[in-house]
């Protein structure tokens, strides 16, 4: 969630017309196997990932991959990850074509239950739908617009989608694998001014990406934020991450108490909401689609 990796842009094959958006399905914990450089491995494809497929280090020495001079790091609050990058053959899912492109590898692996992962916008499918539990009667589905990190390097990194949230936009991951939906401070600030959130409870220590864990605590949401059919009542927020929650009022505290709110000349490009397994119980599919730049949710 508060990663700053990267990656690749969609190609979309031309014959007189376009040729219709190739679809892929994953289901069950997404991982699938692959190629690199002509070795074989693991790799889970992972909505919440960055499209730059990352390897663990010991996939790319056995793929004898040599680094290039592009470098990255995926920041976890405090914390950096630092990767190194090179082009190698990559094939991903059973029976793939394996095709030339830049893959990154990190000594701190993203993942304990594969040997690396890559997110819907490093495939070569223009649609990834991810099936996340059977159908649910009463079901409705929301598109909403889907961006990537922006600038130089945004295709290199996470796909998101964009909400509204007092009228400047907010960004949104879907992040199946965490059992626990987390803003940023930053995000956590602005909810709570604009949804009339109170804070409670202890720190909990909870993992965030690469084995780090931050502390997070509960925000309650006076007016749940909507997204399509969710309706999002309380959320942790991780308190010292991109921002500073500490001007969030306590739960319980003097409701005349004057509360310092977010400075709207701030950078909002940090704040950022990530939609945990608590949420997406209630879904049964997620769909990325780069040709129409939405992102899809179904739930009940």
């Amino acid at each position: 969630m508060a990663g700053r990796a990267f990656l690749i842009l969609a190609v979309l094959a031309l014959t007189g017309a376009a040729d219709p958006p190739q679809e892929l399905v994953v289901s069950g914990d997404g991982i699938v196997p692959a190629i690199v450089g002509g070795v074989p491995g693991r790799l889970r494809i992972d909505p919440a990932v960055p499209a730059l497929p990352l390897l663990t280090t010991g996939w790319a020495q056995r793929a004898q991959l040599r680094a290039g001079p592009f470098a990255f790091a995926y920041m976890v609050g405090p914390e950096q990850v630092r990767g190194r990058s090179a082009v190698t053959q990559i094939a991903i899912g059973e029976g793939a074509e394996p095709r030339r492109r830049r893959v990154g590898w990190t000594d701190r692996p993203f993942t304990g239950a594969a040997d690396g992962v890559a997110g819907p916008g490093g495939l070569t499918q223009q649609i990834v739908r991810f099936v996340l539990r059977p159908s649910l009667p009463g079901e409705t589905t929301v598109a909403l617009p889907m961006a990537d990190e922006g600038g130089m390097f945004g295709g290199w990194g996470h796909s998101y989608a964009l909400i509204d949230l007092g009228g400047a936009p907010l960004r949104v991951r879907f992040d199946p694998h965490h059992p626990r939906t987390l803003a940023t401070a930053g995000a956590g600030v602005r909810l709570a001014a604009a949804n009339d959130g109170r804070i409670g409870g202890e720190a909990e220590s909870l993992e965030i990406a690469f084995g780090i864990f931050r502390p997070v605590r509960t925000l309650h949401l006076g007016r749940p934020l909507q997204i399509g059919p969710l309706a999002i009542t309380q959320l942790g927020v991780r308190t010292s991450d991109f921002g500073n929650a500490a001007s969030i009022r306590e739960e319980g505290g003097d409701p005349d108490e004057i509360i310092v709110t977010a400075d709207r000349r701030r950078n909002n490009d940090g704040d950022r909401i990530a939609i945990g397994a608590d949420l997406l119980a209630r879904c049964s599919s997620l769909v990325f689609d780069r040709a129409a730049r939405q992102i899809r949710l179904t739930c009940a």
